[in-house]
């Protein structure tokens, strides 16, 4: 078996619309969002072959990884605009195309990652000096077949390296390591396998660093020392064109364009209180908001997120009195909650990064990261007024220049960048929400999953609501035979489905809602 003379690259056109690409082929990178980001190689791929990848950038803030496979389908003849946000399920689905994701655990950067098929359709992978791990199986080895890659959810950049035909003691089936079974390398990882759960990552980091310190405001704040308090937390300058949305939720009123209320007749719990900013926010931009009045008599906390949802299009009828259900909806949403106690002249911050990270400033003090939302739209904020706050008002915002217009990156379908350009390490990217506070967080872009965030269709997370997924999305091995309860989902096994409920703060996979429990379902056929 000898390699083919035609060096392996990426095909130059067939690729997803955040995809980036090198002159020279050979290193892509997902410029914003967590999906869309399908690739191909070049040319056909002999069997045993091993196509091997450099993860050369992570996104912590996302879960699920690389989806790697093959395709019978000449690249060359796939249209770019035809290419789904999702290799997993949505490729998958269709005739001629095999994928699955990588674990997550696998995917650090600087991992190296070789994966091939062999005569009987088993495709293998390696990670770095690792034993050769069965992947799956059933792929059609009697046409020509093309790498598949998705630079999806948790990777961010891959490179290509040179292939290298599967080494002689590499075919001997003692070799090989089943995912079920007992690599050292996979029982390294048993442990971390349920992190799908993107409230969940970093969980006990993130939940000490978002534990603010008291505010020296634990006692009310006199009303004369609000003024002084006000100028030492926010910028010496702010923007003043940023007001709330004339549409707004049954129990708010607006009290001019730049503070609204709560209805103080609201009753106590479905309060409708949504507002919206009047423009979608800029990359760079920072909102500042204050807390203008606050009822002690109340617990709870300001609810916040992004959409790609042109508040113009929504009626007050369309909002509902739980932020949280607007994931349902098919456009993109994330959903949050400040986590800490707010009162009377309280100070927020908040910044929609190039990368997508949504981060929280509170009196001056920075939260850091709440949550990474898919920024290759508009993106409008919106606020809920529940708990304590009764009182808003947008004092203004900051904008710091980023490298891209507002709301949306650059063209994918510009020009190759050269590795120097558009292949430049950037901060961190997307979470769908690495610190946020678990049954508060979600985030989607449509109401199926893929990802991460499947996110299903969001980050984040089958291609139809009828579909029933085989896998389960943590442990990529057993039947999905449960359903999460409350949201409904169905993307585990049981087995996982019992673990990742004693879990801290365990959330769905798929919309990151909270798990009440879980319930075994049986097929009728």
């Amino acid at each position: 078996m000898g390699l083919p003379v035609s060096p392996l690259l990426f095909h130059p056109s067939a690729k997803g619309s955040q995809i980036v690409m090198d002159l020279a082929q050979r290193t892509v990178k997902r410029q914003a969002s967590f999906c869309n980001a399908i690739t191909f190689s070049n040319r056909p791929i002999a069997l045993y072959e091993q196509v091997r990848l450099k993860i050369t950038k992570k996104q912590c803030c996302w879960s699920g990884a690389l989806r790697l496979g093959f395709t019978s389908k000449d690249p060359s003849r796939i249209n770019p605009d035809s290419l789904p946000k999702y290799a997993c399920p949505d490729l998958v689905s269709q005739s001629g195309f095999w994928a699955k994701a990588l674990p997550e655990e696998f995917a650090n950067e600087g991992n190296l990652v070789a994966f091939w098929v062999d005569k009987k359709g088993r495709v293998f992978y390696r990670i770095n000096d690792s034993s050769p791990m069965l992947f799956f199986s059933g792929v059609r080895t009697v046409e020509p077949l093309w790498a598949l890659i998705d630079v999806y959810g948790l990777t961010r950049g891959v490179q290509l390296l040179d292939s290298e035909i599967v080494p002689p003691d590499c075919l001997r089936p003692r070799s090989f390591t089943t995912v079920r079974g007992g690599s050292s390398l996979r029982r390294e990882a048993d442990a971390s396998r349920l992190s799908v759960s993107l409230c969940d990552l970093n969980l006990q980091q993130d939940e000490a660093r978002l534990r603010l310190p008291p505010a020296p405001a634990a006692c009310p704040i006199p009303q004369n020392s609000l003024n002084s308090q006000q100028s030492s937390f926010l910028p010496p300058t702010l923007e003043s064109d940023l007001r709330f949305h004339q549409l707004r939720g049954a129990h708010i009123k607006t009290l001019d364009e730049q503070t609204v209320a709560r209805s103080e007749h609201a009753g106590q719990r479905e309060e409708r209180t949504l507002v919206f900013t009047e423009r979608p926010l800029r990359s760079g931009e920072t909102i500042f908001i204050k807390v203008t009045k606050s009822s002690p008599a109340r617990s709870g906390s300001l609810s916040y997120g992004v959409t790609s949802c042109d508040p113009s299009a929504l009626r007050p009828s369309d909002l509902p009195y739980n932020p949280e259900a607007l994931v349902d909806r098919k456009e993109f949403w994330a959903v949050c909650r400040v986590p800490a106690v707010l009162q009377t002249g309280d100070i927020l911050g908040f910044l929609v990064t190039q990368e997508g990270e949504v981060t929280l400033s509170h009196n001056g003090v920075s939260a850091g990261m709440q949550v990474c939302v898919d920024n290759s739209r508009p993106l409008w904020m919106f606020f809920g007024l529940h708990g304590a706050v009764t009182q808003l008002r947008i004092l203004g915002s900051t904008h710091h220049g980023e490298t891209r217009g507002p709301s949306s990156p650059s063209s994918p379908s510009s020009s190759p960048h050269s590795p120097g350009g558009g292949l430049c390490s950037g901060s961190s990217e997307p979470t769908l929400n690495g610190g946020c506070s678990g049954a508060f967080c979600s985030s989607v872009v449509g109401t199926n999953p893929s990802s991460p965030i499947n996110l299903p269709k969001s980050p984040t997370f089958p291609s139809s609501s009828s579909s029933w997924p085989d896998e389960c999305s943590i442990c990529y091995e057993n039947a999905v035979d449960t359903v999460i309860y409350a949201c409904g989902h169905m993307c585990l096994c049981y087995t996982c489905g019992l673990r990742l409920k004693k879990m801290a703060n365990a959330c769905c996979p798929i919309c990151r809602r909270a798990i009440k429990d879980i319930i075994k379902t049986y097929r009728s056929t």
